[in-house]
């Protein structure tokens, strides 16, 4: 069944990357789960550039399924508003919505995939739990480093930007992630998960 759906129906996957919309926000570590979204849209050949559901969407095909690309609107701590609403529209459960964002708990350059779970206390990750009553979304965590200096307050530190050595670092692990989003969207999980983590 699985690669003979016809692109033209319904959406059936959602795969959200958290971030924040202000310009000034660009290429900062709070912004990991957009860059993972423009670099898997920019290898897909998908243009995320449509506003809906409080977000930019594109949609394209992983694996014979309809995939929409998602980056929320409403700022990091409200994303559970844009998904939720995507989530309604297309009628798709919790377990067909692959989040992407950031964990200061792993190196840049590391990710960890988890099918569900607690929100861990990434913000974004805690909105879109409260708002959908589910914890069952599989995510994919993107390191973006521990504070250099337990001194320094964690706001500053998660809107701080990448080097040039660690947005490097990054681009490998985005291509990580793009390939276990399409393991995901194909039912292997546990395959993704031994992979990448």
């Amino acid at each position: 069944m699985f690669g003979k759906k016809n692109f033209g129906g319904s959406v059936e996957y959602i795969v959200v990357g958290l971030g924040n919309p202000d310009r000034k926000y660009e290429n900062t570590r709070h912004n990991a789960g957009w860059l993972a979204i423009d670099y898997i849209a920019d290898k897909l050949d998908c243009r995320v550039n449509k506003i809906k559901y409080k977000s930019l969407i594109g949609t394209c095909e992983i694996g014979g399924a309809k995939v929409m690309l998602m980056k929320p609107t409403t700022y990091m701590n409200n994303s559970g508003q844009a998904v939720v609403e995507a989530m309604n529209f297309y009628k798709i459960p919790a377990k067909n919505v692959i989040v992407i964002f950031d964990d200061i708990s792993l190196d840049v350059g590391k990710m960890r995939i988890r099918s569900k779970g607690s929100d861990g206390g990434q913000k974004g990750m805690r909105s879109i739990i409260n708002l959908s009553g589910s914890q069952a979304f599989p995510r994919i965590k993107i390191g973006i480093g521990a504070k250099p200096n337990p001194d320094w307050d964690l706001a500053d530190w998660v809107l701080s930007k990448f080097s040039d050595k660690e947005m490097n670092d990054l681009e490998k692990m985005f291509e990580n992630a793009q390939k276990a989003v399409e393991l995901i969207v194909d039912g292997k999980m546990d395959r993704a998960m031994n992979l990448f983590n």
